[in-house]
């Protein structure tokens, strides 16, 4: 069990640190007796206690490799240690233990026009070119062409606008260091899901959440700061190296996205209302879309690693004949803002506290535009544009074939 691996390496650390400092303490007190020795004129004996030190110092630096070892192999595991779920949190053993809280909506029926899937019609339409996508960059590579990209930048620019009463729009940089990707919670779990640049040292992101959450890393922050609010477009890289048997047609999986994120950096106090925010703005933004949606809670044996408490946001689409989660929104408690030591101080208190991070999709770009291709489907095989979006579709209401 990792707990107690971590608690017998801690032990073990800290038994080394006792020995090696004893032994530092030893070599520091032979070395002022040779002082001694050669001040009194004494050489045979201070010869004697250098071979001693020199003895003692090997033996420090043989415990001081060992501290180093088992540091390097606590450290390891403890950033592969998960966060305490919320007692709130409902229990379960995997997904099929998430409980709906709200939802599902849902229109009486679909016609059947509606229940062509989006990388059929989308192609009919010229609006998708895996094909090409696939020439250019490989397997799991999506290209939006003509309305089909009006309509992804559409969705980022409504989100974006939707949150810009009460968020800071920031562009992040869409490399990483490892130290941010490992301040959330990506690595070292995730290093196989993450693309790497490792002629500099950097990753891709993932999500926004990674640059966002670590704007802080190292810093104090005054408590009349809180709560931060950010949102932020980027695109997204995702390897997916598990995603082996699993649907990954059309947009539903594809290793680069766009998306629009928002995140909040508060104090533990505020955090549960926060949340309750958060979740509300990204179900604002899909029920704006008119898309039929459900929510989820995500249950204990379901939760990602740095994970607090977590709902998803799914949409039904009615071509694929399934429910798309499109937007994940989660409390982190002080996981995150831990490993990036993001604290805060309190008016006139002495010390500082380990502030809460919190984040949500707002909206991720690929499942919206196929939910809305399936859902917004007309009988002539035309795309109705939600209304929504008419503002940043340049004229377009309906997307027609090219």
């Amino acid at each position: 069990m990792q707990l107690d691996r971590a608690s017998g390496l801690d032990a073990e650390v800290r038994s080394i640190q006792a020995r090696r400092d004893a032994l530092r303490a030893e070599v520091n007190e032979v070395s002022k007796q040779v002082a001694t020795k050669k001040r009194d004129g004494d050489a045979a004996a201070a010869e004697s206690l250098q071979a001693q030190s020199r003895s003692l110092g090997e033996q420090e630096r043989v415990l001081a490799d060992q501290l180093d070892g088992a540091q390097g192999e606590l450290h390891e595991l403890l950033l592969r240690i998960p966060n305490v779920p919320h007692p709130e949190a409902p229990d379960g053993l995997d997904d099929s233990d998430n409980p709906v809280i709200k939802g599902p909506f849902l229109p009486t029926q679909f016609a059947d026009h509606q229940r062509v899937p989006h990388w059929e019609s989308a192609v009919a339409l010229g609006i998708l070119d895996t094909e090409r996508a696939t020439k250019i960059s490989g397997a799991m590579f999506a290209m939006q062409r003509g309305a089909g990209a009006t309509l992804s930048r559409a969705l980022c620019q409504y989100a974006l606008d939707s949150n810009a009463d009460a968020f800071e729009e920031v562009r992040p940089p869409s490399l990483v260091s490892t130290a941010t990707l490992t301040a959330t919670g990506q690595l070292p779990k995730f290093a196989d899901d993450a693309y790497a640049i490792e002629r500099d040292g950097l990753w891709c992101i993932p999500t926004a959440e990674v640059p966002l959450t670590s704007l802080y890393a190292g810093e104090v922050l005054d408590e009349t700061q809180l709560p931060i609010r950010m949102m932020a477009y980027s695109p997204c890289y995702r390897r997916e190296a598990g995603s082996a048997g699993r649907d990954t047609r059309g947009m539903l999986r594809v290793h680069e996205f766009d998306k629009v994120e928002i995140l909040a950096v508060t104090t533990p106090e505020q955090a549960p209302a926060m949340l309750t925010e958060l979740r509300d703005r990204a179900e604002q933004l899909i029920e704006g879309l008119g898309l039929p949606y459900r929510i989820i809670e995500i249950s204990t044996g379901d939760l990602g690693q740095s994970h607090h408490r977590s709902f998803d946001l799914e949409v039904y689409a009615p071509g694929c004949d399934n429910w798309l989660e499109v937007s994940s929104v989660s409390w982190f408690s002080d996981y995150q803002a831990r490993r990036a030591d993001i604290r805060f101080r309190k008016t006139g208190e002495k010390g500082t506290i380990v502030a809460n991070t919190l984040n949500g999709s707002a909206l991720a770009v690929p499942r919206v535009w196929a939910a809305i291709l399936e859902n917004f489907r007309l009988a002539d095989g035309s795309v109705e544009v939600p209304a929504v979006l008419h503002p940043y579709m340049r004229g377009i209401t309906t997307i027609h074939a090219r």
